[in-house]
Order: structure tokens, then sequence, then C-alpha cells
């Protein structure tokens, strides 16, 4: 992946060496916190967990390190992408803010914890994450690659852009149903349209300035399928229980990707109106 010409976004705040402790959560629990996050309900109201306290130990890393640096520079295309999608719409893009962490962190959806992966917060419209999470992608899920990186930072600004056009909103209504019904169903639908949106960005940086090596549709494609639902429980449980769903499958995940990919088109990412995913 080229970043050489990619600009560094200003809306970085570096949280990192402000350990936390408090307790930790089990799978179900982040599940349930994902879920409650995602609706802009603290996590500790229903799993209970104490929110965290800073530790006068840690020391953070400096804020110009190649990693803060790689994350700077893709969260500045995507800005430039969405900035000009939606001026070309008509609208205004509110860009978000990146909150790099350790541990365990204070957001307006509650406490956050790596544990979850990187997520994105409405409340505070910022995006969070521990970037120990790309060592995970790397070691636990057989996904590597500087794009495999992108593609997770992208996905956020995806859901970023969801509550930008007020799609979140829509969802807590349950307007959309995409003949099906339940909870579970809709957030698929959120999830691969964010996925659909990242390969939207994708596609428009490289037409821009060419970012894309030999190799990185393939590293995106690998971590899209790598963090499907049905391959994250079989890791951890061994079966698969679909009405269990929230991200939708591999290959799901990989085709909405692609199709953004192929497409650039924000338009072709509607997923609620699909009957099959």
């Amino acid at each position: 992946m080229r970043l050489d010409r990619e600009r560094a976004s200003s809306n970085i705040e570096d949280r990192r060496g402000r350990a936390f402790s408090g307790r930790n959560m089990g799978i179900g629990g982040i599940v349930i916190a994902l879920i409650a996050m995602y609706f802009g309900v603290d996590p500790a109201l229903v799993t209970n967990v104490v929110d965290p306290q800073p530790s006068a130990t840690s020391t953070a890393p400096p804020a110009d390190d190649p990693a803060s640096q790689f994350v700077a520079k893709v969260l500045g295309s995507t800005e430039d992408v969405w900035n000009t999608a939606f001026q070309q719409s008509g609208g205004n893009y509110r860009e978000p803010r990146l909150v790099l962490f350790t541990g365990a962190t204070l957001t307006a959806c509650g406490t956050g914890q790596s544990a979850m992966g990187p997520f994105y917060c409405p409340g505070d419209e910022a995006i969070y994450i521990d970037l120990s999470f790309y060592e995970q992608l790397q070691s636990r899920f057989n996904a590597p690659g500087d794009f495999a990186q992108a593609y997770v930072i992208a996905h956020e600004v995806g859901h970023h852009v969801q509550h930008l056009l007020g799609t979140d909103k829509r969802l807590q209504g349950a307007e959309f149903s995409g003949g099906n019904k339940g909870a579970n169903s809709n957030s698929v639908r959120m999830e691969l349209q964010a996925d659909c949106y990242a390969g939207v960005w994708a596609n428009r940086a490289d037409e821009a300035r060419q970012i894309l090596e030999q190799g990185d549709v393939e590293e995106a494609l690998n971590a899209a399928s790598a963090i499907g639902d049905d391959a994250l429980q079989r890791q951890t449980q061994g079966t698969v229980v679909p009405d269990s769903f929230t991200h939708g499958t591999s290959q799901q995940r990989a085709t909405w990707f692609k199709k953004g990919l192929e497409s650039g088109d924000p338009a072709q990412c509607d997923t609620f109106t699909q009957g099959r995913l």
C-alpha cells in the first residue's frame, strides 16, 4: 500500500499508555457490550463492568511513531474521499476523531475495551482502536498486511458515514427489514454496508492517488473473511449459529467490500433493500 502521497489527518487523539484497570469481560459480555454501544447505551449498564481508573505508571509512545503515522494517513485518505463524496451529493462531511488507546478507555458510549476490537461510537463521533488488534489480525486471524489494517479503519469510518446519513437512527426505529425480521438481521446489514463503504474508499483513493499495490485487495478480502461471524464462531465455540450473527459471514463481508471496491459508488452499498445478502 502506497501512502507517501497521503496527508496525515489531524483528527487523531493518542491515549496510549494511559493504562486502565477494571474487570475484563468474557466473550459473551463483549458481544453484549458491542450491541449496547452500537445503540448508544453505556455497556457498563448491561455488563456490570466497573469504570476503569487511570494508572500513574504508564508511559505513552511517541505521537510520531510509524503505527500512529500509518493510522493518521489512512484516516486522512478517508477524509479526502468522503469530503468529496458528500460534496458531490450536496452535503457536508463531518470528519470523525480516531482515538488510539491501550487496554480500556472511556467513550461517550461507555467503557471501551481492547477486547472488543476497533469500534465506532456515534455518541462522540469517534473511532476507537487499540493497535494491538493489528497483531491479533495477523497472528490469530491470519490476515496480515498493511491494507488489511487500512480496511479495518475504513470499515469503522463507514459506520461514521452511516451515522451522518442517519442510517443508524432509522435502524433504531426498525424501519429496515430487508425481507427479514430481528435486530441481528439489521445489524448484519449495517456491518455489510460499512464493508461496502470501505470498498468505495479504496476505489476512490486509488483512482485519485494510486494507493493500491499488488496483493492489497487480496489482503483486504482475506481480512474481511477472517472476521466473518461464521469464522469467528468456529474459532471461539466450534459451532456456527446463524441466528446470532451480527456482522455477516466471511463470504458476505468479502462480497460487499468487493462491490464497493469495484463500483466506487456509495449508492451500490444499499444492503437494506436486498432480499438476500
